[in-house]
């Protein structure tokens, strides 16, 4: 490999100087900076970027937290954060922290130590004590899940708007009794979804029943599978079901099938999140479209102005109800 010293040789000038080319290109006369150039091109020499970043005090490198990387959920956000990443010549990590403290704190340390610049955080279940304490001296941005204390920024979407409008859908269409499958109460956008479920049902006069409650611990298809389960044996069973996400639908869609019921005649199916799954199902599901992309692009967006010390604010961004066969 060709190193630094071959080059200055090449082009008759000081290692100094070859720095001064790649580095602060305006100290150098046109004439030297031309040789150098040249010298680079035939040798085919390829900077060292660890040297450059060691002397700027910047890794280039920054961490994405997600709890479960094989959810399809986070698949669009990563791609945006990856896009922006890209062309501002940064380089992502993808952590899977699987809620574990440990995972996280392992993660932590790449920041406290500088071998990453900043971090993105997608995980509901991160230890928020520790993400706050270090966002006091580190860049960190929350995406799509967040916390409402301290001040670390974040873009998301109105989870209670979000909720309101779907269940409205499903009471326009017809529905009063209407089921909804929530995730794990200690999560913020736990208890803003459910807060505007209750709202469309409130304000159209309908009882909120708690037997058409549900809390999973996981977001993954078997709970929503498990959760329809339990549903159909009431007594008096809804007739459509509002889930907070895609996979759960898509899970209660399978167990509705499976118990010889039919979507939506017998039973009106909602899900959140427009994952592209969402439009491969039989019938399509009717479902909350979060901008997964575009919240990645703002995501990595304010993460790098955050490291180059600007001020950020957190941005909530529109959803859209997109109505298919399942209801």
């Amino acid at each position: 490999m060709v190193n630094i010293q071959q080059v200055a040789k090449e082009a008759g000038v000081s290692v100094a100087t070859i720095s001064r080319v790649l580095h602060e290109p305006n100290l150098v006369t046109a004439k030297t900076k031309l040789k150098v150039e040249e010298a680079i091109q035939k040798l085919d020499y390829k900077p060292s970027m660890l040297g450059r970043n060691l002397r700027k005090s910047e890794s280039r490198l920054l961490l994405v937290l997600i709890p479960d990387i094989s959810n399809p959920f986070y698949f669009d956000i990563i791609k945006g954060i990856e896009s922006i990443a890209i062309s501002s010549n940064y380089n992502i990590l993808l952590c899977e922290t699987d809620s574990n403290p440990e995972r996280e704190n392992i993660y932590f340390d790449l920041i406290r130590t500088k071998m990453a610049d900043g971090i993105i955080s997608m995980d509901p279940a991160v230890n928020m004590e520790a993400l706050m304490d270090l966002a006091e001296t580190h860049p960190i941005i929350q995406c799509s899940e967040y916390t409402d204390e301290g001040e670390i920024p974040y873009v998301t979407i109105d989870n209670e708007a979000a909720s309101y409008r779907a269940v409205k859908h499903l009471i326009k269409i017809g529905h009063e009794k209407i089921a909804l499958i929530n995730s794990n109460k200690k999560y913020l956008y736990t208890r803003q979804r459910n807060k505007g479920y209750q709202r469309a049902l409130e304000e159209q006069g309908i009882a909120v029943r708690k037997e058409y409650i549900y809390h999973t611990d996981n977001l993954g298809f078997e709970y929503g599978q498990q959760t329809v389960k339990r549903i159909l044996k009431l007594n008096d069973p809804p007739t459509a079901i509002f889930a907070v996400s895609d996979l759960l639908a898509i899970g209660a869609l399978k167990e509705i099938h499976a118990q010889g019921l039919h979507v939506p005649d017998d039973i009106a199916v909602v899900g959140f999140d427009k994952i592209n799954f969402s439009n491969m199902t039989n019938p399509a599901l009717t479902t909350i479209a979060q901008p997964m992309y575009k919240m990645g692009t703002l995501a990595v967006d304010m993460l790098i102005k955050k490291i180059k010390g600007e001020n950020v604010e957190s941005i909530i961004l529109d959803h859209e109800l997109v109505i298919r066969e399942s209801t």
